[in-house]
């Protein structure tokens, strides 16, 4: 997930399920767990509460 996009055409992230998708996508890139919310946010605004629920669990 190199690329940037402009905050103005960031997509909200906010259903678990979307949530989940996208964390199982960077993981399966290679991603660590401290690196995933930062490559989501590059690209999402995500809802940062749904994000710590998918985590927890």
């Amino acid at each position: 997930m190199e690329h940037f996009v402009e905050d103005h055409q960031k997509r909200r992230l906010t259903e678990r399920v979307d949530i989940m998708t996208a964390i199982n996508i960077l993981r399966s890139q290679g991603y660590d767990q401290d690196e995933v919310i930062e490559e989501m946010t590059k690209v999402f605004y995500v809802d940062l509460d749904a994000y710590n629920e998918v985590v927890s669990t």
